[in-house]
């Protein structure tokens, strides 16, 4: 399988790093940029290529019949997403019932342009207590890879810092749509700040 699908990424002119990806028992990673449909399929080919068994998370509903032994085995694991439902509390139940799991999460939420992260996969982290790993593509290099393991500080603010410089230099299908990384909280703080400016200035 491995073979199989590193020469299928090179048939499409990836090639993946040489760094290998981190090992532990447990970790979230958070995957950047996502800005096409093009990722889930990019990352499900890499996951097979690198030999790590990525799980990601799908509604529910995805996993009925007919397909949801395709997405199963794809790594899905399904979670239900109502309107009270605690998601973080959800995943977090997850991974505690795994001895081993690598759970991957797009902190962009959409493939088009937010002006902040979600910050699920951060709470998820902070919760269960484990590592982040970030995996990145990079069209500008044609090259996917993944980061050293990540121990948040607990201050999102400077880790949201921290995963801006890292993702810096990593351009997705569409870079026009790829989002700031900051909280949405920092996000509405810098914006009052900004009018609150220009109201002085009047």
């Amino acid at each position: 399988m491995k073979l199989l699908f590193r020469w299928a990424l090179r048939l499409r002119g990836w090639k993946l790093s040489d760094k290998p990806f981190p090992m532990d028992k447990k970790a979230v990673v958070i995957f950047a940029p996502h800005t096409s449909n093009w990722d889930f399929v990019t990352m499900v080919m890499a996951k097979f290529a690198y030999g790590i068994k990525v799980r990601y998370l799908g509604k529910h509903t995805l996993f009925a019949k007919p397909f949801g032994w395709l997405f199963r085995a794809l790594g899905g694991l399904p979670v239900a997403r109502h309107k009270n439902s605690d998601i973080v509390g959800q995943v977090v139940q997850l991974i505690e019932e795994n001895e081993q799991i690598y759970l991957a999460l797009s902190p962009e939420g959409t493939r088009k342009y937010t002006p902040y992260w979600k910050t699920g996969f951060y709470h998820i982290a902070q919760r269960a207590q484990i590592p982040l790993v970030m995996f990145y593509l990079d069209t500008k290099t044609r090259t996917i890879g993944f980061s050293d393991l990540f121990n948040i500080s607990g201050d999102i603010d400077a880790d949201m810092a921290k995963f801006k410089a890292y993702y810096a230099d990593k351009v997705g299908y569409n870079p026009e749509q790829t989002s700031l990384i900051q909280t949405k909280q920092y996000y509405l703080q810098s914006r009052k700040t900004r009018d609150d400016n220009n109201t002085d200035k009047i």
